[in-house]
């Protein structure tokens, strides 16, 4: 016999942007979580995803208070090889939630660089 668990979504409950955007963040902390995290909070997984994609698009909350928020790893050490010349430049690669790589310098203008992961993000 398995467990089975049963997640009482019929209520409506009322969650404040802030926590919404807590929510949304602790979704994507590691990658498969986005399930348990609903059911941590009592949610339904479509309702998270909703969120997931108003947070995406700037639309949950004032003003798109969600833009801007990419998970990071760091990595020790050199992994990618300087360009000749380079030496020591400081270089970023990002990975985006769908895969996507980004390799960008140190003096990087970043609010082109948050365009271009957005754009990128939003491709499926």
């Amino acid at each position: 016999m398995e467990r089975l668990e049963i997640i009482d979504t019929g209520r409506r409950r009322r969650f404040s942007t802030a926590m919404k955007l807590q929510i949304v963040a602790e979704s994507y902390s590691e990658p498969g979580l986005c399930a348990t995290t609903a059911r941590r909070h009592g949610l339904s997984r479509s309702q998270l995803y909703e969120w997931r994609r108003l947070a995406r698009e700037g639309k949950l909350g004032v003003g798109g208070s969600f833009e801007g928020f990419v998970p990071a790893l760091v990595v020790p050490g050199d992994t990618l090889p300087a360009k000749a010349g380079t030496a020591g430049a400081a270089r970023m690669e990002i990975v985006s939630a769908n895969g996507r790589r980004v390799i960008v310098e140190g003096d990087v203008d970043v609010e082109v660089l948050l365009r271009i992961v957005r754009g990128l993000e939003a491709l499926r």
